[in-house]
This record gives C-alpha cells, sequence and structure tokens, in this order.
C-alpha cells in the first residue's frame, strides 16, 4: 500500500468523506429503531447532522488553559484513531493490508475508550470521574471476550491479516470469533443493556458531563465513525468477497445496516444493567468463549 493510496482510503473511503455520513445514518437508525419501539415519532433524517452544526457553532465553557488544551486533545484523538481503524477494512477486493493488521486495527478500536476515561478523569467532575470509572471496569470486562475473539479469528486461519480472514472458509472458531465480537459491540457503544458509564438517569453523561461545543461535536462524530468501524469490521468478516469492485460494498453495507437494526432493537427492548452484572456478564462470556476456543481447536486439529 502506497501513501497516495493510504491517504484515499483514510480521507475518502472508506474514511473521512464515506464513513461520516454513513456514521450519521447508523445513529439515526438506532435512534429511530428505539422511538419507534417506545410509540414515539424519534428524530427527522438529518438530525444527527443538525447536531454537529449546532454544537460547531457553540461556545465552550471558560476553563483553565492547560485543562482546556488537555479536554481538547481527548477527542479529536479519537476520531484519529477511528479514521485509522476505517481505513485498515478491506472493504473491497485486494485493498492490500499488512501482517497483523487486526492485531492494530484492535489496538485502534481500544483507544477510544482509554481516550474516554482519560477525559471524565480530565474533566474534574464527580460526574465524569464515575463515568469514567465504570468505563474502566466494563471495557476491562468486555475486552477479555473482545480479544479472546480475535485470537479465535486468528487461529482459525493461522493470521492476523484482514484480507486473508474474509476470505477464509467458515469454521467453527471463525464463528465463535465473529459472535465474541457482536456481544462485545454494545458496551463499546454504550447501548442498553450496557450503557452504565453514560447513563444520563444516574450521572448526566458520565465521562462527557463537562463537554460542550465542538469539543462534544468531535465527541458525537468519534461515537458515530464507531458504528461504522465496528459494524464494517463484522460485515468484513462475515460477507465472502465476490473480487466485483461494487458488489462487495453493497453486501457490506447491507450487513452492517442489519447489525445496526439488530443492536438497536436489542437497546430498546433491554434496561440497564448494574455495572456488577455487567462484568459477571463478561467474565462468564469470556470464560465460555475460552472453552468454546480449546474445544473448536481440538475438533479442527483432528479433522485435519
Amino acid at each position: 500500500m502506497n501513501l497516495t493510496h493510504a491517504l484515499l482510503r483514510l480521507l475518502v473511503f472508506p474514511g473521512l468523506l464515506f464513513a461520516v455520513p454513513v456514521g450519521w445514518f447508523f445513529v439515526w437508525m438506532e435512534r429511530k429503531v428505539v422511538a419507534k419501539a417506545q410509540s414515539r415519532i424519534g428524530p427527522p433524517f438529518m438530525q444527527p447532522l443538525f447536531d454537529f452544526v449546532k454544537l460547531m457553532g457553540k461556545s465552550m465553557p471558560p476553563r483553565p488553559p492547560g485543562d482546556s488544551a488537555l479536554m481538547r486533545i481527548w477527542p479529536i484523538l479519537s476520531v484519529a484513531a477511528l479514521l485509522g481503524a476505517l481505513a485498515l477494512l478491506p472493504v473491497l477486493p485486494h485493498s492490500g493490508g499488512f501482517s497483523g493488521d487486526l492485531v492494530l486495527l484492535v489496538g485502534l478500536l481500544e483507544l477510544p475508550s482509554i481516550f474516554l476515561i482519560a477525559a471524565g478523569f480530565s474533566s474534574r467532575s464527580l460526574f465524569g470521574e464515575i463515568g469514567a470509572a465504570r468505563e474502566a471496569v466494563l471495557s476491562i470486562a468486555y475486552n477479555v471476550v473482545f480479544i479472546l475473539a480475535i485470537v479465535a479469528l486468528g487461529v482459525s486461519q493461522n493470521t492476523f491479516r484482514l484480507e486473508d480472514l474474509t476470505q477464509g472458509s467458515p469454521s467453527p472458531l471463525r464463528w465463535i470469533g465473529i459472535i465474541g465480537i457482536l456481544i462485545c459491540i454494545p458496551a463499546k457503544l454504550h447501548l442498553n443493556p450496557f450503557s452504565q458509564p453514560d447513563a444520563e438517569q444516574e450521572i448526566y453523561a458520565g465521562p462527557l458531563t463537562e463537554y460542550a461545543g465542538p469539543e462534544l461535536a468531535c465527541w458525537e462524530l468519534a461515537h458515530s465513525l464507531e458504528w461504522v468501524a465496528l459494524t464494517g469490521l463484522v460485515a468484513c468478516l462475515i460477507v465472502p468477497q465476490t473480487g466485483v469492485w461494487y458488489v462487495d460494498p453493497l453486501l457490506l453495507a447491507a450487513v452492517s445496516c442489519a447489525i445496526v437494526l439488530a443492536l438497536a432493537g436489542l437497546a430498546a427492548a433491554t434496561a440497564r444493567l448494574t455495572i456488577d452484572d455487567s462484568v459477571r456478564f463478561y467474565w462468564r462470556c469470556g470464560f465460555a468463549t475460552a472453552v468454546l476456543i480449546a474445544c473448536a481447536a481440538l475438533f479442527m486439529r483432528r479433522s485435519l
């Protein structure tokens, strides 16, 4: 992958120019499904764009110079990390990549959570610190499942190269990995029943309580990009590549939309768990995933 190709993937497709409107569409879809489930009308189609423009036009609250610079850098770094993750997704045939790019993708997807924790503690707000502490505890719990799922994917094809994984044949380990990633997505996106870090009824907006204006707009942008990156990763692993440049993106878009609808339905149908129940759930899932990976690996070894 040369520099020009890398910049196109980062800034055009599947990066900034593509992912921003798609992310806003996914956010609107999630809100609309939840609203319909609650017998409400829901937001208009352009509402995520209107929210972003409105926030960009608002002023930021006065803070000490050091605190202001520190709080401003976290959402910018989150957006940058997610754009890097999107650029790695193999959404087109022969999209390149390199050995171990799945490991880099996982690292980039984890950075927004770390930056959110740092933002909560940097805000000097009680609600921000509580939300950051919840995010830290929850991320440790679901990352057990997430990392085991990535290990299952790598073992299933003996590679951590994304393009090779998307072209691999289905196997028990592969599907265990995909299911494990799907289980972690609601917690990474703060959807019910795992929305404890930003529970509005308890701690306002959690780590983002002290954010406003363009800083909050960047956080909202990062959230929409996270929707695209996580659903796109699962879609790339589920949909086999056909080799036709216009068919593969359409199939990936259809699967991504189906995942968004399923997650929105889950959020609408469930209530928020306590942080203890959420941690307990992911630790149990982690143990179950480890057992399934071991059994599937033994099965695949015997079948060879």
